[in-house]
């Protein structure tokens, strides 16, 4: 009876460690050996050593798309955040219909990425598009937003006669156009975990700041930032990996080609899947390249997993 009771743990975790075995690790471990070979759909064709992971350093499309990815991460994990937890703050409120209001900001998240995708190309459209008339609106002439190639920063510059240098251009108006896209989608989600973490925060400290004086922007950075710091860095972590892994909005939102204008929007998950199973068929390169993808995002989750100790203790 005691045999039983010592293994039953095990059996019921059990269904969760296969499906981990099966379609996390397994994948991982052969993605790592692919990367070492000259391999194709047909299979591996002959033993290549490091000579995938030379060529990648001196390829200039794969420091594009990464650089692209990581302007992505920068713009969307700030943005995110702030927001997330200033909608999570005014739903937390006693105020009508918050059930209503939670249900609103939490649709995107379950909504198939694909419908969302064809849905902000519509919005963003240079002929009829909705983002456009609203910047006609306020007299602003309308914006190729998945066509124009330039930095934002360059063309805000532009705008007022100052040139300046290209590689401070920032991101081009077609990739920001796809951070507002994962932005809009990622809210929801964040809101609702936020939302969670501050309906765990007791009253009696906001109660004990008021009889102090404190004012509520006061209670806000002293009282909520701090105790809600277990909630942010879990967003933290969870939105920076999905954000390295955009795929879907760059598919279905830009081209012909995918990755336009001029590769500013390929991402490095969407430069993974044009190696691996585009016209080359590489799947050794496209191996390397998600190895090393796989490094940054556990580089930089360790990072934050470190920091979040510190600030903690």
């Amino acid at each position: 009876m005691k045999e039983k009771n010592k293994f039953s743990p095990y059996l019921y975790i059990l269904p969760a460690a296969i499906i981990i075995l099966v379609f996390r690790l397994v994948p991982i471990i052969l993605s790592f050996i692919i990367s070492f070979f000259k391999w194709t759909i047909r299979g591996p064709e002959k033993f290549l050593g490091l000579e995938n992971y030379i060529q990648l350093l001196h390829d200039v499309e794969f420091w594009q798309s990464l650089a692209n990815t990581f302007y992505l991460v920068i713009f969307v994990v700030p943005i995110t955040l702030v927001l997330s937890l200033l909608f999570a703050s005014l739903l937390n409120r006693s105020i009508k219909f918050t059930g209503i209001f939670r249900t609103t900001y939490f649709i995107p998240t379950v909504t198939s990425l694909v419908a969302i995708s064809i849905v902000w190309k519509l919005i963003f459209s240079p002929q009829n598009g909705l983002m456009n008339h609203i910047l006609g609106f306020f007299g602003i002439h309308g914006l190729g937003w998945l066509s124009e190639s330039r930095g934002i920063f360059t063309l805000f510059f532009d705008s007022i006669g100052i040139a300046i240098p290209e590689f401070l251009g920032g991101p081009s108006l077609a990739l920001v156009a796809i951070i507002i896209v994962c932005i809009w989608r990622s809210l929801g989600y964040n809101t609702i975990i936020y939302l969670a973490g501050l309906q765990n925060i007791p009253n009696v400290y906001y109660e004990a700041a008021e009889i102090d004086g404190a004012s509520k922007i006061k209670q806000f950075f002293k009282i909520t930032v701090p105790l809600i710091s277990p909630t942010t860095f879990y967003v933290l972590i969870m939105t920076t990996i999905v954000t390295f892994q955009v795929f879907s909005q760059v598919y279905l939102m830009t081209g012909p080609p995918v990755g336009g204008p001029l590769g500013t929007t390929k991402v490095i998950v969407y430069y993974i899947f044009d190696k691996g199973f585009g016209e080359t068929q590489n799947l050794s390169y496209a191996s390397a390249v998600a190895l090393i993808l796989f490094i940054i995002i556990l580089c930089a989750t360790m990072i934050q997993k470190q920091l979040e100790k510190k600030v903690q203790y």
